[in-house]
């Protein structure tokens, strides 16, 4: 009971206003003389971080679910990593790797996420599994000083995204679509398991991935495309990949038939750029392939992001100190409790707080007078919670800074909606 008692402080002070959330400062946060109940919490105490998360899969999906109703969207499940720069070599799993948060090699650790996106309703990470480099678990002294339990094997993160949808199928969770970039798209292993399963995929692949074609030569997506480049309009769709808060995000789309009728090869070309993206996509049989729920698919990968962008800006994702494996894993499924709670909240309200005004139809159409609110989001219901628990600042206070921001940033989506009716949405050659 006291440890049930203590995790609860420990995911009320994520959603709390504090700059930085570690065992220090969340031991502060909650009234602790010491941070000693906060590191036994992570370290010492007896609790099942995968049942947790498990609990936290269930409840994410069945709210969002909920919070759909009848609205009909895809469910896509979005695979991405993120990381977090740490000093030394006595974290588990840190090593000098490519860290998509700095932008380039830096010492640190990364986990493999699974999101569950509801197609216009919200989304939530629903599962986590932290790479650990194969050096760490064969060198016994390593392994047991970052506490890397005594059966850890090596995982690529194909391979850990794996064993993710293996948890979330087991919890009852379905997906119209899995969704990832080139980490899993060149995973082998990983394609053939969503296959085997019957599971729909849109994932990105490289530029050199090999394809079989009708006629029966092998070519890299570049060499499969080149009919379709430079050529204007020829073989092009312009669509949408999903509405973003600045308006829909138009490419150009081209589908190229493979040997297999299930496998086909969706390429994506930046209108002003000209930059391609593969997709290697499976529909399995008895699925209609339909090219625009694909490109639907392609463009709901995104929202992972979103989901690592809240939790580290507001939820301290990427602020635990701790180093030791299992401590790492408990925390991350806390801050996932923490994003799920918010992330259900906002999805539930969305339709209900919503009061912006209507998107602009024309270049030069007068801006509205008053502009609405967005809907409440996942950091303004976090903020929400964090006054309701902890009271920092007079109700009227929180309450102005609130409308305020939704004003504002439905005031300013209007415009970059406006802006982007400006642009003409043709092919470059």
């Amino acid at each position: 009971m006291r440890t049930w008692l203590h995790a609860g402080r420990y995911v009320s002070a994520l959603v709390s206003r504090m700059p930085k959330r570690n065992g220090w400062t969340i031991a502060e946060h909650v009234g602790d003389a010491t941070p000693d109940r906060t590191q036994r919490l992570l370290n010492r105490a007896v609790w099942d971080a995968e049942g947790v998360a498990s609990q936290v899969r269930r409840y994410a999906a069945a709210g969002l679910d909920t919070a759909a109703g009848r609205r009909r969207g895809l469910v896509v499940g979005a695979l991405d990593e993120t990381g977090q720069p740490k000093q030394g070599t006595g974290t588990a799993g840190v090593k000098r790797q490519y860290m998509g948060c700095a932008g380039r090699v830096a010492n640190g650790i990364n986990t493999v996420h699974l999101a569950y996106v509801r197609e216009r309703t919200g989304h939530a990470l629903v599962a986590a599994r932290q790479w650990i480099p194969a050096e760490q678990i064969t060198d016994p002294d390593t392994a047991a000083r970052t506490g890397l339990p005594t059966d850890t094997q090596f995982r690529t993160k194909g391979q850990l995204a794996i064993d993710l949808c293996t948890h979330a199928y087991a919890d009852g969770l379905t997906f119209d679509v899995i969704c990832g970039d080139e980490v899993y798209g060149g995973c082998t292993e990983l394609r053939e398991f969503l296959e085997q399963r019957g599971q729909a995929y849109v994932l990105r692949v490289a530029s050199t991935f090999m394809i079989q074609m009708p006629s029966g030569d092998r070519l890299a997506c570049t060499q499969a495309v080149t009919g379709l480049a430079g050529r204007r309009g020829r073989g092009w769709q312009v669509r949408s990949a999903g509405a973003g808060s600045k308006g829909h995000r138009w490419y150009a789309w081209a589908w190229i038939a493979t040997a297999s009728p299930r496998h086909h090869l969706l390429v994506r070309r930046h209108l002003a750029t000209g930059e391609l993206a593969f997709h290697y996509c499976f529909v399995p049989e008895g699925q209609p392939v339909v090219v625009s729920r694909l490109v639907r698919a392609a463009g709901l990968r995104w929202p992972v992001e979103e989901c690592f962008e809240f939790g580290k800006d507001h939820f301290g994702l990427d602020q635990c100190q701790a180093r030791l494996h299992g401590a790492i894993a408990r925390h991350t499924v806390l801050v996932m409790a923490a994003l799920a709670v918010c992330a259900v909240t906002a999805a539930r309200l969305r339709h209900r707080t919503d009061s912006q005004a209507p998107p602009p139809t024309t270049p030069d159409q007068p801006p509205p007078t008053e502009p609405g609110l967005i809907p409440l989001t996942v950091p303004e219901i976090g903020r929400l919670l964090a006054d309701a628990l902890h009271h920092p600042q007079p109700p009227d206070h929180a309450l102005n800074w609130l409308t305020w921001r939704r004003r504002h940033q439905a005031r300013a989506r209007w415009f970059h909606q406006r802006t982007r009716l400006n642009r003409e949405y043709a092919l470059v050659n």
